[in-house]
Formats: structure tokens, sequence, C-alpha cells
């Protein structure tokens, strides 16, 4: 067996695909090109609107969890499709519980935001 790359070849191997797994999300994912430009608004906003560099990172974290639930739902989806479009109970719920997380991430960001700015 061929051993892998380490070190610091092994790191930039794994940025060069986290990469290609960013341009195919923005690429292929009407919900991933949304949830983006909404960060793109909302981050200027939780900097100036934290009033502690806790705060701000906090609302920023939140907004992150959610590009992040959108990538592994839709790499569960892809997973889902790739084996065909006919309709399996497991499939189903697979697809649906990947978006529960998506909407979970959302709604997270809605509680987030209110506590840190009305408290």
């Amino acid at each position: 067996m061929k051993p892998g790359k380490t070190g610091i070849a092994r790191i930039i191997d794994a940025g060069g695909y986290s990469w290609l797994g960013l341009q195919a999300a923005f690429k292929h994912e009407a919900a991933f090109r949304q949830e983006l430009f909404l960060m793109i608004i909302l981050l200027p906003a939780a900097i100036w609107l934290g009033e502690s560099g806790l705060e701000s990172a906090l609302m920023i974290a939140v907004l992150f969890i959610v590009l992040i639930a959108e990538i592994l739902n839709s790499a569960v989806e892809a997973v889902v499709d790739r084996f065909g479009p006919e309709h399996h109970e497991l499939a189903g719920r697979a697809k649906d519980m990947g978006s529960a997380t998506v909407f979970l991430a959302l709604a997270n960001v809605a509680i987030v935001w209110i506590l840190v700015l009305l408290f």
C-alpha cells in the first residue's frame, strides 16, 4: 500500500478539496447561495451590534453553523440522489433529517441574535 501524503502536503491537499467543496456548494445549491448572502449581510451587523467581542463572535459563529449545516445537508442529498430517483423510506428520512438540521441552525441564529440584542 502506498502511503498517503503527510505534513504540509496533506494540509495543502485538504485545503484544495475544501475549496472544491465550497465551489460545488456555491455552484449547485441555491440555498447555500442564499444563506451565504444572508451571512454577508449579517456579519458586519454582528460586529457593529455586538457590545463585546464575545457577543459578536457568538453572533458570527451561529451564522457559520448555518452554512455548515447546509453543506452537510447537500452532501447527504447528493449521496441519496446518487443511488437513484426511486423513493425509499430511508432515503426520504435522510433528506428530511438533513433539512431539519438546516432549520434548527436557522432557528439557532434567530434565538441567539434575539437574546444577544435584547438582553
